[in-house]
């Protein structure tokens, strides 16, 4: 049987800029995405932009633009955004697009001809800003339960649709099928919704009063409530009725919504669906709030809202990704900040995995001439056995948090267990044992960064690019142990998760921990000079230098072809660090080190000038 999967995010409304609730829902959708697509499911990925409705027609006015001209600019900034974010979505629907508003008059031209949408005067309690009527007990102290504004009391002629006639149908539907609102607190606030008379819904808007809407197939004089006709992108996104995309995914729909809109997705929606004769989505997945720093609803007013997009800027935007994955737990109501964010940056990326992928590599170069070894059987690491298949139900169950947790626990056990084994004292006595050690690392690594790629796409693929590991990878082969190929590493590559530059604030760039002189008095600095040079027999980057130190020569291997061609250093006197323990790269042994100074892509290396002799000391 094919595995199929389908996943949606609301389309968001074009009257403001995207904010973080936008993207905390976005980036949700695109890791469940990425996981099923991983996991070899034939998935589509929606988002989009809702465009139509009074609030939007307002605020197209205050900017005094066309409508038209006013969704195209702000549907962009969106598409912009979702890049910026690295999300890879299959399809962004508008509902300005002919192919949306095709379904949506071909939907209400259905409903009517059933007999399930009347006309009729209606007065109520209306909030501009939803485009939706309240009822006295849904307000909070008599204002909006979303916005916190005032209300307005409408009268209008309407066209209604018979909801309330659906009202005992979704009552059972839900009693049967308990999974299909998640989590379960919601479900339960919808049944407390539905146990009393729901009444019947406005679909339309006078064109009078709000010209801004697709026409009601049998009346020009009025225009689709704006939610009627956004929550069919759903389907006119898939083609409906008769599109191969709408038989194929339908049938497997999550939807990912925010909590604030759970009344017109768990109530509208599906009475529309049933009405309409469209089968019922499989679930609803419901987030809760994102909160300011001070853990009070975010609010411009308030000045407590935190921008993503600056986040992504400063800190990347994997780790921004990972941050809202492993930080909140899904459908909860969660504070977020800055320095939660760097806290999780510094702790979980750059000291448990980044600082590992970095130990291993030198590793790698010193007892393993800078390759991957020969591939060792057994000894894989407890915590690891059976990872994937605890992440499929805990992916499944909207557990992300827990999912990444159980993944970084594995990267800690990696870490400790290179601290247990200790290749680099391992390796005197036995270097095919040492070697056999690391070797399990970057398996391990291998099967760390297969998991956590929905998470952080990128930079996983830049981990395995590190160790010398395919880009390209399924989820199946982390449930197999030993296929990391021996072969050599890059020999560069980009620190993962840098704790300096972009991230570190400047004064605590300069608090390093001081050294004692008995410290320095450790590191032997000698003169040296340049007899020799040429290029690595086995990379390009790397050049090989013979240097005197007077009664002695020592063959040192640095990675300076970028910057130094070797003829030009012949007779430089350079600063040798002369008791440095020598290493293998690349297969050349290497007896000590230059220094140079790096700023930017800038380097130069530290020269001595005047009569000293090779040999001296550095003082």
């Amino acid at each position: 049987m094919e595995k199929v999967f389908y996943v949606t995010t609301p389309i968001y409304y074009v009257n403001a800029e995207p904010h973080l609730g936008h993207a905390y829902t976005t980036v949700v959708a695109d890791f469940l995405a990425r996981f099923h697509r991983l996991d070899g499911y034939r998935t589509y990925f929606l988002t989009g932009t809702d465009e139509h409705g009074e609030t939007v027609y307002r605020a197209a006015e205050r900017a005094g633009e066309d409508p038209k001209a006013f969704v195209d600019r702000v549907s962009e900034r969106f598409k912009k955004a979702w890049e910026l974010l690295g999300i890879a979505y299959d399809d962004f629907i508008r509902t300005t697009e002919e192919r949306h508003k095709r379904v949506v008059q071909l939907v209400l031209k259905k409903v009517y001809e059933a007999g399930d949408i009347y006309y009729g005067e209606y007065e109520g309690l209306y909030c501009v800003s939803c485009e939706r009527f309240y009822t006295e007990k849904e307000l909070s102290e008599g204002l909006c339960p979303i916005h916190g504004r005032p209300v307005e009391r409408r009268r209008e002629g309407n066209y209604f649709f018979r909801m309330e006639k659906y009202r005992e149908w979704l009552l059972d539907y839900l009693k049967a099928h308990p999974d299909l609102i998640r989590p379960e607190g919601y479900r339960s606030e919808v049944l407390s919704m539905l146990s009393e008379p729901i009444g019947d819904l406005s679909i339309s808007r006078p064109k009078s009063r709000v010209p801004w809407g697709i026409p009601l197939p049998w009346d020009e004089e009025h225009v689709t409530y704006v939610w009627f006709d956004a929550l069919l992108n759903y389907v006119s996104a898939l083609d409906y009725p008769d599109g191969e995309k709408y038989r194929t995914f339908w049938p497997h729909a999550w939807h990912l919504i925010g909590k604030d809109i759970l009344k017109p997705h768990a109530v509208f929606w599906p009475t529309m669906l049933k009405a309409a004769g469209i089968p019922m989505y499989r679930h609803l997945n419901v987030g809760g709030f994102l909160l300011g720093p001070d853990g009070r609803k975010m609010s411009k007013t308030l000045g407590n809202v935190v921008d993503p997009f600056s986040l992504a800027e400063r800190y990347g935007r994997d780790a921004l990704r990972y941050y809202l994955l492993r930080e909140i737990p899904y459908g909860q109501d969660t504070p977020v900040s800055e320095e939660a964010l760097r806290t999780r940056y510094e702790s979980d990326l750059a000291d448990d995995l980044g600082n590992l992928v970095q130990r291993t590599r030198a590793m790698l170069f010193r007892f393993a001439e800078g390759r991957v070894p020969e591939p060792v059987p057994g000894e894989e690491l407890e915590e690891g056995v059976g990872l994937p298949g605890r992440l499929r139900t805990l992916v499944r169950e909207l557990k992300f948090h827990v999912a990444l947790e159980e993944v970084m626990a594995y990267v800690k056990a990696l870490n400790r267990y290179i601290n247990e084994k200790r290749p680099w004292e391992l390796y005197k006595k036995d270097p095919k044992e040492a070697q056999a050690v690391l070797y399990r690392v970057v398996e391990g690594l291998r099967i760390a960064s297969i998991l956590l790629t929905p998470a952080m796409p990128g930079k996983m693929a830049e981990l395995r690019r590190a160790l010398g590991l395919k880009e390209e990878v399924r989820l199946e082969e982390a449930e197999r142990w030993g296929l990391a190929l021996p072969g050599p590493i890059p020999e560069e590559a980009p620190v993962l998760f840098p704790k300096e530059g972009k991230v570190e604030k400047k004064e605590e760039k300069e608090k390093r921990e001081p050294i004692t002189i008995e410290d320095f008095a450790k590191v032997e600095l000698r003169v040296a000079q340049v007899v020799a040079a040429k290029k690595h027999p086995n990379a390009d980057k790397l050049l090989v230098l013979t240097l005197s130190l007077g009664n002695e020569e020592r063959t040192v291997v640095s990675g300076i072809a970028k910057w130094y061609r070797p003829e030009d250093l012949v007779g430089k006197k350079v600063v040798l660090v002369a008791n440095l323990k020598p290493a293998r790269l690349r297969g050349v042994e290497s007896q000590g080190m230059i220094l140079a100074a790096q700023e930017g892509e800038d380097l130069v290396l530290v020269t001595v000038d005047g009569d000293i002799p090779p040999g001296a000391v550095v003082r």
